[in-house]
């Protein structure tokens, strides 16, 4: 491990023990990491101080990556959160899955028939982006994924276990900011969900072991990535397939 890896890796769990005034403004380019390898080490560092309760996977400009989500983030729908933990209030509508069996890293890889027979439930979610940066768009995509891709936080509404039979093409999304109407969209962004999941089984998971039981992996943003003010109700609303709700406290 490289000194510049666990010198990033300090600096962010710090930044992550005091969100409310300990975020990272600016960084020397000696620790921004140069590669998805380099950037995926000092994620793993970070990983050490928790345990993976799930993952958040997309390929933002076509680059596939992906975090890991803390345990102690993911909760059920309603859920209540600290503005002041949670300075950046960026918030996602998402569809994300609950794995029901294992998928531990092997020589041949998993194909799409294999990784859809091991996923229970699919659920409505909002995925709470929060960063240990001050300003995460002053940083590149290897650098933030260094920050588990800005996870704050995971709310799940409920789940559906004949989720082969939604229609991803066909359904919608509606996110609402206090009632109101903040972002809809019709179908899944990001072409088949499962290609994503086969990448997170195969390559993205694992260095922790890949896909666990229980685990949640949530697929990319419908709704844009939307900034709250303190004090908002957010609520993800995915007609037959359910809710999820958060709101920012204080």
């Amino acid at each position: 491990m490289s000194n510049a890896t666990t010198e990033l890796a300090q600096k962010l769990l710090a930044a992550r023990a005091n969100m409310a005034t300990g975020r990272i403004a600016t960084l020397p380019d000696s620790l921004k990491p140069a590669s998805m390898e380099a950037a995926v080490a000092v994620q793993q560092e970070v990983a050490k101080s928790f345990t993976i309760g799930g993952w958040k996977v997309g390929a933002p400009g076509g680059t596939k990556c992906c975090g890991a989500l803390p345990a102690a983030t993911i909760q059920p729908t309603p859920a209540t959160l600290s503005a002041a933990q949670h300075p950046l209030r960026m918030v996602e509508s998402e569809v994300a899955f609950r794995m029901k069996a294992d998928l531990p890293p092997r020589a041949t890889p998993y194909t799409k028939e294999e990784v859809a027979a091991a996923i229970d439930t699919m659920h409505p979610a909002i995925e709470v982006c929060e960063s240990r940066f001050v300003e995460p768009k002053d940083f590149d995509l290897f650098t933030n994924v260094a920050d588990t891709q800005s996870h704050g936080g995971f709310v799940y509404g409920p789940g559906t276990k004949d989720w082969q039979k939604v229609d991803l093409s066909a359904q919608v999304c509606r996110q609402f900011v206090n009632s109101a109407l903040d972002a809809e969209r019709t179908g899944y962004p990001f072409g088949d969900i499962m290609d994503l999941m086969v990448w997170l089984a195969n390559t993205g998971s694992t260095w922790a072991g890949g896909l666990k039981a229980g685990q949640f992996v949530t697929c990319g943003s419908w709704s844009g990535a939307n900034r709250v003010p303190a004090g908002a109700t957010v609520r993800a609303e995915f007609p037959g397939l359910g809710e999820a709700k958060i709101t920012y406290a204080g």
